[in-house]
């Protein structure tokens, strides 16, 4: 016959067995497989992972691609973060070429085709890339069943099937592209803009885009075709948005010059190096977060570093969210 003792052993072991098969099920049915062409640190458990596309300069500008995970420091609000994630290879993005079909824009869409064709064929082969069309209105210019391409034939289809005319909607435009690119399964995303950088016909508001910009994963690009008497250029916007999300903002003097501002960004995106931290302040209470990133070794000294200044830690994914593995 079995003592009290030994009944007491009994049923503790089987309530420690309990719990081990009870925490095997939890991890089964939280466990998501990645679906195809998603990267394989998307899955495990529900940690939050601030993810940056950072590019590293030396002082004569230029690309500095050879660094490590040690030659970098990540501060948000001042405070240093562990860097979790850290990635440099030239990796398939999602991009979205976001173009100006206002009146302004009628003598320069030969020229902005040109420089769409020159981006796609100087980027990473397996890149998915839609098109916004806008004046007045935003449309995506790819046919409804297509949502990405690398098809050079198809980009420029889909830029020319809208007439250059009207007002300029670029507030509506950029929005759509934020959200149309949240649905790429592509782990760094970007957004190019050609415009005058004027808004005269959008139902949106400028601090309404940007705090989309804040919550979105895309580095935004501008390219500033205007000319110095159009009335409704505005510099300044295109420097916002491309400052606040880790992009670059270009002005060039003359239309010519778009093709090889296209192949320049280009080269930016593949050299880019991937950051990821979970938050030390893991509260989202809303609040604006400051991201600093440094860079630099003792054979290299300072680099400049260029990445998105900060994000909003709301009841959202925050920017990049992912799972660490």
């Amino acid at each position: 016959m079995r003592t009290g003792r030994s009944r007491r052993v009994g049923v503790v072991k089987a309530l420690a067995l309990a719990a081990v098969l009870l925490a095997a099920l939890v991890c089964y049915a939280t466990y998501q497989a990645p679906a195809a062409g998603q990267s394989s640190f998307r899955i495990a458990v529900d940690v939050a992972l601030v993810v940056l596309p950072a590019t590293v300069t030396d002082r004569q500008g230029s690309l500095v691609s050879d660094l490590a995970e040690q030659d970098f420091q990540v501060y948000e609000n001042g405070v240093a973060q562990h860097i979790q994630l850290f990635k440099n290879e030239d990796i398939p993005v999602a991009v979205g070429l976001v173009i100006d079909h206002s009146t302004s824009m009628v003598p320069k869409i030969a020229e902005v085709v040109a420089a769409a064709r020159t981006f796609v064929r100087s980027s990473n082969r397996e890149d998915a890339i839609f098109v916004v069309n806008f004046n007045e209105l935003a449309s995506l210019g790819l046919p409804t069943s297509v949502r990405f391409t690398d098809d050079t034939v198809a980009l420029e289809r889909a830029i020319l099937t809208k007439l250059a005319r009207g007002q300029t909607a670029l507030y509506d435009a950029v929005a759509m592209g934020l959200d149309q690119i949240q649905a790429a399964n592509r782990d760094k995303r970007a957004l190019i803009v050609v415009s005058d950088g004027g808004d005269n016909a959008s139902r949106r508001k400028l601090d309404e885009v940007m705090k989309l910009a804040e919550q979105s994963t895309a580095v935004i690009y501008t390219v500033g075709v205007f000319d110095l008497d159009d009335p409704d250029r505005n510099p300044g916007v295109l420097k916002r948005l491309a400052r606040e999300t880790g992009g670059e903002a270009f002005f060039p003097g003359q239309p010519g010059e778009v093709s090889a501002i296209c192949e320049r960004i280009a080269r930016d995106i593949r050299h880019q190096y991937t950051l990821g931290y979970v938050p030390s302040n893991r509260a989202r209470d809303g609040s604006y977060r400051s991201i600093r990133v440094l860079a630099g070794n003792k054979d290299r000294g300072k680099l400049l570093v260029r990445t998105r200044t900060g994000y909003r830690a709301g009841a959202v994914p925050l920017p990049g969210e992912q799972a660490v593995k």
